[in-house]
């Protein structure tokens, strides 16, 4: 977590928002250059899950092939416009971004922001993983207008995402921890909203690969999830089912074992849930053996389930 900090220079801008997210990027344009410059930021990190406010004068942004050959693929930003505007530019696509509006994008491919004037805006940034939809869904949206797909939603995440960092600064890792997700559930349900919206448009297979993922997430504490009874549940034979998953470049297996993780490590950074066993999480999450969860869940985040609860 860091305080709030004021930058009165373009070069101290840069390096602040390279270390701060990953590496981009931070210039002018040439009838600005010379100009006073000066922008603030706050931010704070909890469980993997940053949240970054940002005001500053007019600059542009740009995620090169260099920077990313650098590090920090395999996050996505969304960006929550406070104030002002922005325009985003990535793969081919081009977007205006006013008060209000939420836009995502992908730091595993180059993109571009241009600022024309004095702004203010949120950033979350988190692992594509820890969302409920699988990349190859999520990145459909890249770059998209989502306050016009789904007006109803947007204003409801936006309200609760406006809140942050500083609303969150005070209160206690757990409890911010619980929020944090909160937010990732939040931007989960709008993006599968969106992508709901207009299904004569999308291609029939990832529709159905929607629905699976919505399957698997309601039936995670079932022991007897598994291919077949995914594939008998949406009349499927397990061949395509499998074939489904490998174009979202993962494995059936794989993402039942991914999301229940996600949901047990949830659940053991909530405050709520403190007397309850680890054990207890597992089983709730459809892990049926306290030991086999315990190594999967070190291989995942390097520490037990004890050690990361106490963390």
């Amino acid at each position: 977590m860091s305080g709030l900090t004021v930058m009165e220079s373009l070069g101290a801008f840069r390096g602040m928002v390279s270390s701060s997210f990953v590496p981009l990027e931070v210039t002018r344009e040439r009838e600005r250059r010379g100009a006073p410059f000066s922008a603030s930021m706050e931010s704070l990190d909890t469980d993997g899950i940053a949240f970054t406010e940002i005001a500053a004068h007019p600059h542009i942004v740009e995620r090169t092939e260099a920077g990313i050959a650098d590090g920090g693929s395999g996050f996505y930003k969304v960006s929550l416009m406070l104030s002002g505007s922005g325009h985003l530019l990535q793969g081919g696509r081009e977007l205006v971004i006013g008060p209000g509006d939420l836009a995502i994008y992908d730091t595993s491919r180059p993109y571009t922001l241009e600022f024309d004037n004095a702004f203010k805006t949120l950033i979350v940034m988190f692992p594509k993983d820890r969302l409920e939809l699988p990349a190859s869904l999520t990145d459909q949206l890249i770059a998209a207008p989502l306050s016009e797909e789904h007006p109803g939603l947007v204003p409801i995440v936006s309200t609760y995402l406006a809140q942050f960092p500083a609303q969150l600064a005070p209160l206690s890792e757990g409890v911010r921890a619980k929020l944090a997700h909160t937010s990732l559930d939040l931007l989960g349900t709008l993006f599968a909203d969106v992508l709901d919206a207009s299904p004569e448009q999308r291609d029939p297979h990832q529709l159905l690969l929607q629905r699976i993922c919505g399957y698997i997430d309601e039936h995670l504490g079932s022991p007897e999830l598994s291919p077949g009874s995914i594939a008998a549940a949406h009349y499927i034979s397990k061949r395509h089912l499998h074939v489904l998953f490998r174009s979202a470049d993962t494995t059936v297996s794989s993402w039942i074992k991914e999301r229940r993780l996600e949901r047990s490590r949830a659940d053991l950074r909530d405050p709520a849930l403190s007397d309850r066993t680890v054990a207890a999480i597992a089983t709730k999450w459809g892990f049926s053996d306290a030991a086999h969860f315990s190594r999967v869940f070190k291989a995942a985040h390097g520490v037990s389930p004890r050690e990361f609860r106490g963390a």
